[in-house]
């Protein structure tokens, strides 16, 4: 039965497909941290708010955006299945793991395999 992990990750993906990046910083707890093994790691509201703030600059210039394909959580731990989409239709999957304490994501770390050059 899904419970307050699954509810913040839906928080933050509903946010997310709607390319409101910035507005993410307020899911997470102010010791959080999150990790992409794409651009690194950001420990904290503020590295991590400068990081969706660069995505929502970044990304559409890119043509590319994320779309939340399943979520599964309970009280403390959630995963989502997402892919990224170019907008020449490239594509590549991921997934994403979240640890939440209080309602609010203290851990989350994106897993995925980056397109290859010229696939």
């Amino acid at each position: 039965m899904p419970g307050a992990a699954y509810d913040a990750v839906k928080r933050f993906w509903d946010a997310q497909n709607s390319r409101d990046y910035v507005s993410l910083v307020d899911l997470f707890t102010d010791d959080a941290t999150a990790e992409d093994e794409a651009v690194g790691s950001f420990k904290g509201k503020d590295q991590i708010l400068a990081f969706m703030s660069q995505m929502a600059e970044e990304l559409p210039k890119r043509g590319l955006h994320f779309e939340a394909q399943e979520i599964q959580g309970d009280d403390e731990i959630a995963w989502a299945k997402w892919v990224a989409v170019y907008a020449d239709g490239r594509r590549f999957e991921g997934v994403g793991v979240y640890k939440v304490r209080d309602g609010k994501i203290a851990y989350y770390r994106d897993y995925h395999a980056l397109p290859r050059q010229g696939a």
